[in-house]
């Protein structure tokens, strides 16, 4: 018997959230095709857990598959699974159901009066297409082959640095059947953004299913993203800031020269057009640079300067103290 979407995980329902990304971090970690190569189990074993984990981190999803509305590939499952009120596919009454009204014993099926029902259930399932049902009562109803399915997509979860992602830089992905492919980040990209590979799934009757890549963008440590544009706290020097200068900044693509004007306070925000993120349109955000003025705590020479000066007004007066 398959296993069911906690047991590829090693859990059991009603599992917390936190217990299923621990449990597939774990399994992902160990059977990654990387560290696998010569083991193609081990690959098979990957996708399953990848997909388990995929569907129960959605939390849609999951409610539906313990619903039973889903199956273990995310599909729909067909309806009325129990039958027909009292009839059971032996061709009597199913066990229980009574000779009551609530069963079909009250219904004539096969005399000359009897209704013939299969334009009925031709309506409710799509018409002949798959020959005859067996002899029974509802031999005569005529029934539609199901067609031949693709196989399961397989998810993939796919960690990219910062500026990887600010530059659409192309990532080398390796997927559950060892091949490895060069994956085109699209614009618009967002943490989260999922990227359909067609064909790159698991084989069925109908053809390959498809891989489903989940974009993660990892957190930088200087930059931070507000939409398409990404920030950046830029110290400089107080002879900087009251003189002016010109300075090298970092950019996700390399650092660049930023004019620092003259009188400059802390907190100025100056903009370096076209360095942030490429939104779904093609147009790039900017990169904003917030001036933080770094004053020593040990400078004679600036402490004898700022005893001896004045400086005009209250910076603080529209505060009102």
């Amino acid at each position: 018997m398959a296993l069911d979407l906690y047991q590829r995980l090693g859990l059991k329902r009603g599992a917390s959230e936190a217990e299923i990304k621990k449990a597939y971090r774990s399994l992902a970690k160990q059977l990654h095709p990387d560290r696998n190569k010569d083991n193609p189990k081990a690959a098979e074993r990957f996708a399953q857990v990848t997909a388990a984990y995929d569907l129960l981190s959605d939390k849609d999803k999951r409610a539906r598959y313990d619903r039973g509305e889903i199956d273990e590939e995310g599909n729909p499952k067909m309806p009325f699974g129990g039958g027909f009120g009292g009839y059971s596919p032996g061709g009597g009454p199913r066990p229980g159901a009574g000779g009551g009204p609530e069963g079909f014993e009250n219904f004539n099926f096969g005399g000359a009066d009897a209704a013939d029902l299969s334009d009925l259930f031709e309506g409710l399932f799509g018409g002949a297409a798959g020959g005859r049902a067996r002899a029974g009562p509802f031999s005569g109803f005529r029934q539609r082959a199901a067609p031949p399915q693709k196989g399961a997509d397989v998810a993939y979860r796919l960690k990219i640095p910062f500026d990887d992602a600010v530059a659409l830089k192309p990532q080398r992905i390796t997927l559950a059947d060892g091949k490895t492919i060069d994956l085109k980040l699209p614009q618009g990209l967002e943490d989260g953004t999922k990227i359909r590979l067609s064909g790159k799934g698991q084989e069925g009757p109908a053809g390959r299913g498809d891989a489903i890549v989940t974009i993660e963008i990892a957190p930088h440590r200087f930059f931070t993203r507000d939409g398409t544009n990404i920030r950046l706290n830029l110290p400089v020097t107080l002879k900087e800031a009251v003189l002016g200068a010109k300075v090298k900044v970092p950019t996700p693509e390399g650092p660049v020269m930023l004019t620092i004007p003259k009188g400059t306070s802390s907190g100025k925000v100056l903009r370096l057009k076209g360095r942030g993120f490429t939104a779904k349109d093609g147009k790039r955000g900017d990169q904003l640079v917030a001036v933080e003025i770094e004053v020593p705590a040990h400078d004679s020479a600036l402490q004898q300067f700022a005893e001896g000066w004045n400086p005009p007004g209250n910076p603080r007066a529209s505060f009102g103290v």
